[in-house]
């Protein structure tokens, strides 16, 4: 429920509100607005206490959201959320650009993608230091050197960065190396990670899960925001199909589904989406047309020796070309990149 506050409500009135929904069994969730302040009522058991709530002074209107997600909901939260990373921000008219290596493999190699990411306008810089492989003979990452290359990198060139972590395991230490968490694909419904990393109040960006439908998506990033993070990015990365001719399906019409549903900003990722690099371009500027508030993409100097998934990253020129294709039609739907 949702207890809707008369216009400049005195705080002694809210202050009584969230004192009889807490007698009542539930958590009070103010959110004060310009004019008027909605507190949520949040909890797992059956609503009640409705007409008790709308006789208090200074009430109203008592709402029941008809969603199983409460505060990711447009019915709690009707403005898009804007997320700040440092002095950058994701959501509202700005399109994103996310992009860097998929593995961190060295302070050169970092280095020369961060330049080349810089140069060309984009936003915040990406690196995975902890993988997860789908093989245990892959290569699995630098770890910590690598948290600590992409932190120097990310300072050398001012871009806040973004970084996976994996494992509650290695929560704190690449939260003490990055700007912004990325909760991957195989996380999603690691629902332990979700509520320690939100605990971290750190930017989440928290990744659909390859099998997930849009609905249980929502509901990942309802663990982060229960937390009191409020500051969570939803990515679009492709889900798992039939098909054969790309690595997963990008679904495109999850974008204005998310947008529709929830006030969180939506991002794209046609890198794991495609699985090759020529389809990058497209995917990304389809996503983009259809409403993502940014970009994810994989650049490496040389892909044709990354250690991982080297078939789908862009060289820095691509990625330039990249970038200018994505200002046209960010101006065409009424967004801008710079």
């Amino acid at each position: 429920m949702i207890v809707i506050m008369k216009i400049n409500a005195s705080q002694k009135a809210i202050d009584r509100v969230q004192r009889e929904i807490e007698k009542l069994g539930y958590v009070p969730r103010p959110a004060p607005g310009e004019t008027r302040t909605l507190v949520g009522v949040m909890g797992a058991k059956p609503l009640r206490g409705k007409q008790h709530l709308q006789a208090l002074p200074e009430v109203s209107d008592v709402l029941e959201i008809s969603t199983p997600y409460k505060l990711a909901s447009r019915e709690w939260h009707p403005q898009d959320t804007i997320v700040k990373v440092g002095s950058t921000s994701i959501g509202g008219n700005q399109v994103a650009v996310i992009a860097g290596p998929c593995s961190i493999e060295s302070y050169d190699q970092t280095k020369e993608v961060g330049l080349a990411v810089k140069a060309a306008g984009g936003h915040f810089l990406r690196g995975g230091a902890f993988k997860p492989r789908t093989s245990p003979y892959s290569f699995q990452g630098l770890g910590v050197e690598g948290l600590k290359i992409i932190k120097q990198v990310g300072t050398e060139v001012d871009l806040p960065t973004v970084v996976e972590v994996t494992d509650t395991e290695v929560l704190e230490v690449t939260a003490e190396y990055t700007d912004m968490l990325q909760i991957g694909t195989r996380n999603m419904q690691n629902f332990t990670l979700l509520k320690a990393a939100a605990r971290t109040q750190k930017p989440i960006l928290l990744k659909r899960g390859m099998s997930a439908t849009v609905k249980e998506t929502i509901l990942a990033a309802e663990y982060i925001l229960n937390e009191g993070n409020e500051d969570v990015v939803l990515c679009e990365r492709g889900i798992r199909t039939f098909v054969d001719h790309t690595r997963n399906t990008l679904d495109v019409s999850a974008i204005p589904a998310f947008n529709r549903l929830t006030h969180l900003p939506v991002i794209v990722d046609p890198s794991h989406a495609a699985g090759k690099r020529h389809k990058v371009l497209p995917l990304a500027l389809a996503g983009v047309a259809a409403g993502a508030h940014g970009v994810m993409v994989e650049v490496h100097p040389n892909p044709a020796m990354a250690l991982s998934d080297g078939p789908q990253q862009l060289v820095p020129a691509d990625f330039q070309e990249l970038i200018d294709r994505i200002r046209l039609v960010a101006k065409a739907v009424g967004k801008n990149l710079d």
